[in-house]
């Protein structure tokens, strides 16, 4: 025989649960694991922050040295 299937406000309130159930399963970081990997995000975020702006500044430059070049033609 077929199972019946489940109305919406049942399979609303499944939904619910499994979910409630899957998130008591979660690990969670400790305090010092997230500030630990904060300091770790910000900190790649200034040095690539860092890169971006000399390399931006180098293009600057070098596309300077070729409109002057083109310039003097």
């Amino acid at each position: 025989m077929e199972e019946e299937k489940k109305g919406i406000f049942a399979r609303i309130k499944s939904f619910f649960v499994d979910s409630k159930t899957e998130l008591k399963k979660i690990v969670w970081p400790t305090q010092k694991t997230v500030f630990k990997n904060t300091g770790i995000v910000l900190m790649m975020i200034f040095i690539m922050g860092i890169f971006v702006a000399l390399l931006d500044a180098g293009l600057i430059q070098l596309l300077g040295l070729v409109m002057s070049v083109s310039r003097n033609k």
